[in-house]
């Protein structure tokens, strides 16, 4: 009987010993698995922040499609504070090299006054830049213009 006895103790110890180790694997997997979804969290983060000043860096080279893609960060606010004075300056670097969508949006800004006069006869000649690769939009848009421009 005492055998058993002690048959049992060594069995509650030997529990006792396996819940005190699987709280502590469970306690340094959480603390992992939180500094895990710590990082994950951050990532999405810091990644906008690393894109913009990537692209910000070769808009500054003098790439249109990397400054199309800083002005559209200005425009909207997207991981940069918004501002659409500098989104219309970026935009028309990369209109200026004949990047379509900025031509579009350049033109878009001008006609809702969020950026300097252009000269007379510009919003069509970058809405027909962006027609000429594709923009639907655009076209629509030039279309309605040169149709209002008719009308007396």
């Amino acid at each position: 009987m005492a055998a058993s006895n002690l048959d049992g103790k060594l069995r509650a110890s030997q529990c006792s010993c396996y819940l005190r180790q699987s709280y502590v694997l469970i306690t340094v997997a959480h603390s992992t698995l939180s500094s895990v979804g710590f990082v994950f969290l951050c990532i999405p983060l810091c990644y906008q922040a690393f894109h913009f000043h990537v692209a910000q860096a070769y808009a500054h080279l003098g790439y249109p499609h990397a400054q199309h893609i800083v002005g559209q960060r200005y425009l909207q606010g997207a991981g940069v504070e918004k501002n659409e004075e500098l989104a219309m300056h970026w935009f028309r670097q990369a209109a200026g090299q004949g990047h379509p969508h900025s031509s579009f949006n350049l033109a878009l800004g001008a006609l809702s006054n969020m950026t300097a006069a252009l000269e007379e006869r510009e919003v069509e000649k970058l809405l027909g830049v962006a027609a000429a690769h594709g923009l639907r939009e655009a076209q629509e848009l030039l279309e309605n213009i040169q149709k209002s421009r008719k009308m007396p």
